[in-house]
C-alpha cells in the first residue's frame, strides 16, 4: 500500500535561509536572535510535500533542484517542527538522513508571507489526516456491531391502510357537475323572470302601405276603445280624399308636374 501513495506538493517557497543553532541549555524555547541571521549557513529552496500521512520538508538547491536536507514530519505541532519564541519568520526543524541520524537546524524566511504559507500547509495536511483516521475509525466500529435484519421473515406480510381509495376496481365514482368548457354554471337567482313588454302588432293598413298613418286627433271625451278603432280604419277618420293615400307611388310620377317648366337647355349632342 505504501508503494502505491503517490507524492503531492503542499507548498513551494523560491528563498529559504539555514542556521545552524547551538544546542539547547535549557527547556525554555528556541531564540532566533541567538543565531547568526547575517550570516546563513546554505540559501536554497524550500518544499513541502506529503505522501500518505507523512509530510517532507525537503531543502533543494535552487538551479540544480539537488537535495540538501529532508526532514519528515509524523505530527505537527510537534518535536520535528518548532517555532522560535521571538519571531514568526523562524522555525527549528529535525532533519534526518537515510541512515537513521538526525539533527536539529534554524531555517528563516524573508518575506514573513513566505512564512505564513509554510506553517498553513502543515496545519491543513495533519488536519486531512485527522479527520481520515477519524473516519476509518468510525467505519471500523460500524463492521464491528451486530447488524440488524430488516428483511421480512417467511410468510410475514404487512397491512397498508391508505385513507379515501377504495379497494375494488370500477367502484361508484363521484359525479363531477361542470358546464361548458369545464367551468361549473351557478343557477339562476330565484324569482329572477323579468317581463318583457309586449310589442304592439303593426296595423294591417300600415303594412300595405308601408307607411306609418298620420295621427288623428280625438276629443279629450274619447275612450280608448275608439282610439284602437281609429288606429284599424285610418281611412274613414283622415278626411283626406282615398286617391291621395292609396297610391302613394302615384306621387313620384307627378312629381314632375308640379316642377314649373323650364326652357329646354341647347345641346351638341346629336340625338339618335
Amino acid at each position: 500500500a505504501a508503494e502505491l501513495e503517490y507524492e503531492s506538493v503542499l507548498c513551494v517557497k523560491p528563498d529559504v535561509n539555514v542556521y545552524r543553532i547551538p544546542p539547547r541549555t535549557s527547556n525554555r524555547g528556541y531564540r532566533a536572535s541567538d543565531w547568526k541571521l547575517d550570516h546563513p549557513d546554505w540559501t536554497g529552496r524550500l518544499r513541502v510535500t506529503s505522501k500518505g500521512k507523512t509530510a517532507y520538508i525537503k531543502l533543494e538547491d535552487k538551479v540544480s533542484g539537488e537535495l540538501f536536507a529532508q526532514a519528515p514530519i509524523d505530527q505537527y505541532p510537534g518535536i520535528a517542527v518548532e517555532t522560535v519564541a521571538d519571531s514568526s519568520r523562524y522555525f527549528v526543524i529535525r532533519i534526518q538522513d537515510g541512515t537513521g541520524r538526525s539533527a536539529f537546524i534554524g531555517i528563516g524566511f524573508t518575506d514573513r508571507g513566505d512564512a505564513f504559507d509554510f506553517n498553513v500547509s502543515l496545519q491543513d495536511h495533519f488536519k486531512w489526516v485527522k479527520q481520515e483516521t477519524e473516519i476509518s475509525k468510525e467505519s471500523q466500529e460500524a463492521d464491528t456491531r451486530p447488524k440488524l435484519d430488516l428483511g421480512f421473515k417467511e410468510g410475514q406480510t404487512i397491512k397498508l391502510n391508505i385513507g379515501n381509495m377504495t379497494s375494488k376496481k370500477g367502484g361508484a365514482a363521484k359525479p363531477r357537475v361542470s358546464g361548458s368548457g369545464g367551468l361549473s354554471l351557478l343557477p339562476p337567482p330565484p324569482g329572477g323572470k323579468i317581463a318583457v313588454p309586449p310589442i304592439p302588432p303593426p296595423s294591417s293598413t300600415a303594412i300595405a302601405n308601408h307607411v306609418t298613418p298620420p295621427p288623428v286627433q280625438k276629443s279629450s271625451n274619447a275612450s280608448s276603445a275608439d282610439i284602437l278603432l281609429d288606429l284599424d280604419a285610418p281611412s274613414s277618420a283622415s278626411k283626406a280624399p282615398v286617391s291621395a293615400t292609396a297610391d302613394l307611388w302615384g306621387d313620384f310620377s307627378t312629381a314632375s308636374s308640379a316642377v314649373p317648366n323650364q326652357a329646354p337647355q341647347q345641346s351638341n349632342w346629336v340625338q339618335f
